[in-house]
């Protein structure tokens, strides 16, 4: 029987069809939660005891709270709500014997997990009003396309590897020669207006699902990352006053470098960090002084059938805990200090922890962290939660970790630091 935090997790998932149906998810969470919304263009006169949440391009989103005492610090975290996929093209109607949708890929997806599925389109159009322009999400909430395989029997070699062509193999297959035309007027129809402009993408239709004998684990569209914007949303609602900042992060544009307005390489945190300071009159040098950060974006599990791709000894497993993300060359940014402050926290949470390291001829991306570094550079952990198929159309995790993950950021941001000259206080 599914219990009501995983339940929450799945109808987030379910509901995220987008990066900008996944941010709009969360602003409203955080409404609903008493969140007051900001506006960048506007000025802000925030209050102790305050609680407010602000959003970027519609697809990125930071919110936060003021202490009733005088401030120590932040503490913060970053995931990200974007995810490999296919992007719809500006023309996307290809008419012939059969109709079909032009797309490209976004990020480093796998792409063979994507054919014969069931998909459909969501995302946001820009449309035409009488006084400019006015964005809006739209989601075609029905079985509408899919990209058909090539049968074994005219590809015998499909079975021992193939080499996609993204220009002629993963083209939806929208209709016959007669639905021409008919796509963009079914997108119009449902954006209720002229269509100047789109940011759509590619989803498949299969809902997340919580299986196994133990019903132990859960499968999904995007659980890199929404797995982990969600978790660090409900540890960031659930957790208690402290002294310090808390501030959550969720960004766009991870997938493909973090270089929009609205990614981690952007100025976003670093804007909403000096504006929290110039409306409480604190100096931001001294509080980031006194600041930590959590990057979380999921990890490798070991692989049941392939435990040669880990490194045997930094080889975490579903199921296991939360684990924490080491490199030598610092693509991960954790060090001694910020592992040592997140074990402490996790500890007194009753969190288990695990390790990840790459195999040294494997090697990994990076994550979050090390871009947000450039722009705010405060002691950096880097987290997440174990999973198969990572870049899949449907990934596999644990239920009992993200559970974990909600209790463990619960316990952080509650928790104030203090900087020493050797270390922090954790209180």
């Amino acid at each position: 029987m599914m219990d009501s935090r995983t339940k929450a997790l799945c109808d987030f998932l379910d509901a995220s069809h987008s990066v900008y149906h996944a941010q709009a998810y969360l602003a409203e969470t955080l409404k609903n939660a008493g969140y007051t919304r900001l506006y960048e263009q506007d000025e802000w006169a925030l209050i102790p005891g305050g609680k407010y949440f602000l959003t970027r391009g519609g697809s990125a989103l930071v919110a936060f709270r003021v202490p009733k005492e005088s401030p120590k610090g932040f503490l913060m975290s970053a995931s990200h709500s974007d995810r490999p996929t296919f992007k719809v093209k500006e023309n996307f109607d290809l008419a012939a014997a059969y109709t079909r949708m032009a797309v490209e890929r976004y990020g480093g997806m796998l792409i063979a997990p994507w054919l014969d599925r069931p998909l459909s389109v969501a995302g946001r159009v820009t449309v035409e009003t009488e006084a400019g322009v006015e964005t809006k999400l739209l989601d075609i909430d029905r079985d509408l396309l899919l990209i058909p395989n090539v049968a074994i029997h005219m590809n015998r070699q499909a079975n021992e590897g193939y080499k996609w062509n993204p220009a002629v193999d993963t083209l939806p297959l929208v209709g016959g020669a007669g639905a021409a035309g008919k796509l963009p007027a079914l997108l119009e129809q449902e954006a209720g207006g002229k269509i100047l402009g789109h940011d759509l993408y590619l989803y498949i239709r299969q809902k997340a699902s919580v299986w196994g004998v133990d019903e132990e684990y859960i499968s999904a569209a995007a659980l890199d990352d929404l797995e982990c914007a969600w978790g660090c949303t409900q540890g960031f609602l659930k957790s208690g006053d402290s002294a310090s900042v808390p501030v959550l992060c969720v960004f766009d544009s991870e997938e493909v470098g973090s270089v929009s307005p609205q990614g981690a390489g952007s100025s976003l945190l670093e804007d909403t960090l000096g504006r929290i300071c110039d409306s409480l009159k604190l100096h931001r040098g001294r509080m980031l002084a006194q600041s930590f950060l959590v990057s979380a974006d999921n990890a490798h599990a070991v692989h049941p059938n392939h435990p040669e791709y880990a490194d045997p000894g930094n080889a975490p497993v579903m199921g296991g805990g939360l684990v924490i993300k080491y490199n030598a060359n610092l693509s991960y940014c954790t060090d001694s200090v910020s592992a040592g402050v997140f074990r402490k926290i996790c500890g007194r949470a009753g969190v288990r922890v695990q390790t990840y390291h790459n195999r040294a001829d494997l090697p990994g991306g990076s994550t979050l962290g090390r871009i947000s570094l450039a722009h705010v550079s405060v002691p950096t952990v880097d987290i997440g939660l174990a999973q198969l198929a990572m870049h899949s159309c449907y990934e596999t995790a644990a239920v009992s970790d993200a559970v974990d993950l909600e209790n463990a950021m619960a316990a952080y941001y509650g928790t104030t630091l203090e900087a020493t000259q050797t270390g922090f206080v954790i209180r």
